[in-house]
C-alpha cells in the first residue's frame, strides 16, 4: 500500500511521473546494485583477478527479477550495508560463483555507484524535459515577438514590452539551466570502487585496472580518488535541480499572476471537463501552475539538506548518506512532476492579445511618462522634465483623468509639443525599445530563428 504522495494512487500524478517512479523503484535500485557487482566481476574476470567462468555466471544472473526483494528489505532491519543483497544474490548463483561476488569491494562502493546510476537515468529524463520546455518557450518567442503588452515592475504598469521579449527571458534562463546540467555531467556521474577506506588495499594487483574497466562497463567516469566522504557532487546535482526548480517556479508564478481575472493576459491550458471548484462552476483556476510552484518549492527545500550532508566524519559516515538515499530520489520525483506539467503548460499556453492591448490603456497614458520625460528633457533638462511630468502624473492618477489632459495644462509642455506629438508619445506601440531585437538575439543564441 502506498504511504507517500509520490507513490500514491490518488495524489501520485501531482508529485512524480511513472517514468521517475520506475527509475527509483526498489527493483531498479536493486538492479543498479547488481549492475555494479556484475561490472566489477566482469572487469576482474577479464583481468584474471577472479575466474572468468565465475564472472560470467555472476553477469548472467545479475537480474533483479530473480531476487527476493522482500528478503533484502527484511535483512535491512539489521544492516545498512550491501550484505542483504549479497545474501540473496548468492542464493541464485550456480555452484560457488557467489564466493566471487563483491571481490575486494566495500558496501559503499556498490551503494554509491548504484545511486549514481539511478541519478544518471533521472538526469537524462530531466535534461530532455528541460530542453522540451525551452523549445516551447522559443516557439512562443517567435509567435509573439511583436505582441505588445504592459511591462510591470513591483506589480505596477511600468513600460510597454512584447510578450516575445518576456518569454525570451524565460527561454534564456532555461538555456542557462540546461548548460548547468550539461556541465555537471562529468563531475557528478563518477563511479566508486575504492575499498574500505578508499585505498584499494584489498586489490593490490590490478586494482586500478579493475576500477577503470569497471567504470567503462558502467558508462561512468573513473574517480581520481575515493569520494566516500566527499559529497560535493551529490550536493551539486541537487543544487542544480534546485536552480532549475527556481526557473520553473518563476515561470509558473508569472503565468499565475497574469491569469488573474483583472488581467487575464495568459492562461494555463484548459479543456472541457477540467473543474476548478466543487461549488463555483465558473472557476477556471490556475491549478496546474499552482501545483508546479508548490513542488518546485519543495525541490529547492531539499538542496540545503544535501549540502548539510557534505559534512562527514573521517573515512566513512553512513549517517550522512542516509539523507541522500531519501532526499535525492525525492528531488528527482518532484522536479519530474514539475517538468511534465511545465511542458504541457508551455506548449498549450493560452494567450489573450486583445486583453494585453486593452490593459495598455488602463492607466490612461500614465505608463508613457518616461517617454514624455525623455522628449521634454533635451529642452528643459532631465530633472526639470521629471518634476513637470511627475506633477502631471500624480494629478491624472488621483483624478483618474487622461494623462494627455494633465500634460496640456502645463505651459512648458504646451510650448514644447503639439497635440499630434503628444499623441505619438502617448502611444505605447511607439515605445517598446529593442524588445523584438532582444527576442531575436535569444532565438539566434539557441538556433531557433
Amino acid at each position: 500500500m502506498a504511504s507517500t504522495t509520490i507513490d500514491s494512487e490518488v495524489f501520485g500524478c501531482l508529485f512524480s511521473t511513472d517514468k521517475m517512479r520506475e527509475i527509483f523503484s526498489d527493483r531498479a535500485l536493486v538492479q543498479k546494485w547488481l549492475d555494479t557487482e556484475a561490472a566489477l566481476a566482469k572487469a576482474q574476470g577479464e583481468l584474471g583477478v577472479i575466474p572468468k567462468d565465475k564472472a560470467d555466471k555472476i553477469n548472467a544472473n545479475a537480474d533483479a527479477n530473480l531476487i527476493d526483494l522482500s528478503a533484502v528489505g527484511e535483512n535491512y532491519k539489521s544492516s545498512i550495508t550491501i550484505v542483504p543483497l549479497l545474501k540473496e544474490f548468492k542464493k541464485i548463483l550456480p555452484g560457488n560463483a557467489g564466493e566471487y561476488v563483491h571481490w575486494g569491494a566495500t558496501s559503499q562502493d556498490i551503494v554509491d555507484t548504484g545511486l549514481v546510476l539511478q541519478m544518471k537515468d533521472a538526469y537524462n529524463v530531466i535534461l530532455a524535459d528541460m530542453k522540451a520546455c525551452q523549445k516551447y518557450t522559443l516557439d512562443l518567442v517567435k509567435k509573439y515577438r511583436d505582441t505588445i503588452m504592459c511591462g510591470r515592475t513591483h506589480v505596477i504598469h511600468a513600460l510597454p514590452i512584447t510578450l516575445g521579449y518576456k518569454v525570451a527571458v524565460w527561454a534564456d534562463e532555461l538555456g542557462r539551466d540546461i548548460q548547468r546540467l550539461e556541465e555537471i555531467k562529468k563531475r557528478v556521474f563518477v563511479g566508486e570502487m575504492a575499498g574500505a577506506v578508499g585505498t584499494l588495499a584489498s586489490q593490490p594487483e590490478k586494482g586500478l585496472e579493475t576500477q577503470t574497466r569497471m567504470m567503462e562497463i558502467l558508462g561512468l567516469e573513473v574517480p581520481t580518488i575515493a569520494w566516500h566522504v566527499a559529497r560535493d557532487s551529490q550536493a551539486e546535482f541537487v543544487s542544480t535541480l534546485a536552480i532549475c526548480a527556481g526557473t520553473l517556479g518563476k515561470i509558473s508564478h508569472e503565468i499565475l499572476t497574469l491569469q488573474r481575472t483583472e488581467i487575464l493576459e495568459l492562461e494555463e491550458p484548459f479543456f472541457m471537463g477540467k473543474v476548478g471548484s466543487s461549488t463555483m462552476p465558473h472557476k477556471r483556476n490556475p491549478q496546474v501552475v499552482e501545483g508546479i510552484i508548490a513542488v518546485c518549492r519543495s525541490v529547492r527545500s531539499i538542496a540545503p539538506a544535501i549540502v548539510e550532508s557534505m559534512v562527514s566524519e573521517n573515512e566513512r559516515d553512513w549517517g550522512c548518506f542516509l539523507t541522500e538515499w531519501e532526499a535525492i530520489p525525492r528531488a528527482c520525483h518532484l522536479i519530474a512532476a514539475a517538468l511534465d506539467k511545465s511542458k504541457d503548460v508551455l506548449q498549450h499556453l493560452i494567450v489573450y492579445p486583445k486583453h494585453m492591448e486593452n490593459n495598455l490603456y488602463k492607466l490612461r497614458g500614465l505608463m508613457m511618462s518616461e517617454c514624455i520625460m525623455m522628449h521634454l528633457a533635451p529642452k528643459l533638462g532631465r530633472m526639470t522634465a521629471h518634476s513637470i511630468v511627475y506633477r502631471c502624473c500624480m494629478k491624472a492618477y488621483e483624478e483618474e483623468s487622461q494623462m494627455k489632459d494633465a500634460l496640456k495644462n502645463e505651459p512648458e509642455v504646451r510650448k514644447a509639443f503639439t497635440d499630434k506629438e503628444l499623441d505619438t508619445m502617448l502611444d505605447p506601440h511607439n515605445y517598446i525599445g529593442y524588445a523584438p531585437q532582444f527576442a531575436d538575439r535569444v532565438l539566434k543564441k539557441y538556433g531557433a530563428k
